[in-house]
This record gives structure tokens, C-alpha cells and sequence, in this order.
């Protein structure tokens, strides 16, 4: 995986209005989400319209609560591997919400964050495994990250996140990202 003026050369992109500058933070911590819309539907349009503020909830009955929600992700790693880029990496994405990490908040303010096409429950495609180990791995590169940066959403807001959920073969995905 190659970067490039902090986008994933690799990546489709697709821009999001939902994310803004970063507040002089530097880049250092990784978080890894799921997401599917909806809930346990993949490869839909939704997620795409959810991050580029094109959503139209009537579309759905699942997608009734997100009316207005504002919210991106710098990456999305579908269940066939293939990654969508909506936000820069230089750029502050809306990922995270209400969060901490090691006594900082705001966690969008330092973090990347990756999407899985998934679910608390469901198992990830081996695909998106290996895809999610070379992006990270460029990542850990390109900003200086070590792998005990990478954490899950629930780990930056717990209570309140669960995902990528007890399906997310941890101790697997980082021995792929060496010592």
C-alpha cells in the first residue's frame, strides 16, 4: 500500500463534507470500526450516502435515526477487500465521537479511522484482514504509529461503542503487523 499526499493510492475516494481540519494534532492512534446499513447488510449504497451526507433515510425503515446525522470515516474496507477513501488523512474525519485514549479526548483530533463491512457479531472476510494489515502497516510508516495504537472503537468509547466486537480476530490481525 502506498500513500500519497495523504490518501491511499490504492483507494477509490470519494470526498466527505463531513470532516474538517485538524486542530494541530499530531497523527497517532488508529481505530477500527464496523459499519453496515442496513444493520447486517453489506455492500448497499448507504454507507457511501451516510459518509458523503447523502443519505436519504425514507429509503429504509433502518435508516429512519440516521436523519441528519453527520458522520465519516477516513476509510471503508468492504467485505470483498476493496477500500473507499471520504477523508484525507491530514484531515479530522467524524468517527469517533465522544472518546479517550491514554487521558487525551477527542480522539478524531489524532485519529484515522477504518470501517469494516461488518458487524459485532459477524465474522470479517479474510480479505479484509490482509487489506487492513497493509493499510496499517503503511500507516504505522507514513505518521509514525506503533501497533499499540491501533485499537477498536469500543476501546476509545467504552460503554458507549462495542464494535468491531468479539468477532475481530485481534491477536491475529496484529502478529500480521510484526513486532
Amino acid at each position: 500500500m502506498e500513500i500519497r499526499s495523504h490518501k491511499l493510492v490504492n483507494a477509490k475516494f470519494v470526498a466527505s463534507a463531513h470532516a474538517d481540519a485538524r486542530p494541530g494534532a499530531e497523527l497517532s492512534l488508529i481505530v477500527i470500526h464496523n459499519i453496515s446499513l442496513p444493520a447486517g447488510h453489506f455492500g448497499t449504497r448507504y454507507v457511501s450516502e451516510l459518509f458523503t451526507g447523502q443519505i436519504e433515510p425514507s429509503r429504509h425503515p433502518d435508516l429512519k435515526g440516521l436523519a441528519g446525522v453527520k458522520v465519516s470515516s477516513h476509510l471503508l474496507i468492504d467485505r470483498n477487500g476493496a477500500t473507499t477513501q471520504f477523508v484525507e488523512f491530514d484531515r479530522r474525519a467524524w468517527h469517533a465521537g465522544s472518546s479517550e485514549f491514554r487521558g487525551r479526548t477527542a480522539c478524531n483530533d489524532f485519529s484515522i479511522g477504518i470501517e469494516l463491512a461488518g458487524t459485532d457479531d459477524s465474522e470479517y472476510a479474510d480479505v479484509q484482514y490482509q487489506v487492513l494489515s497493509a493499510i496499517c502497516k503503511a500507516l504505522m510508516i507514513e505518521y509514525t504509529i506503533g501497533v499499540e495504537c491501533i485499537v477498536g472503537h469500543s476501546d476509545i468509547a467504552p460503554g458507549r461503542k462495542t464494535d468491531p466486537g468479539p468477532g475481530f480476530k485481534w491477536q491475529a490481525f496484529r502478529d500480521t503487523l510484526g513486532p
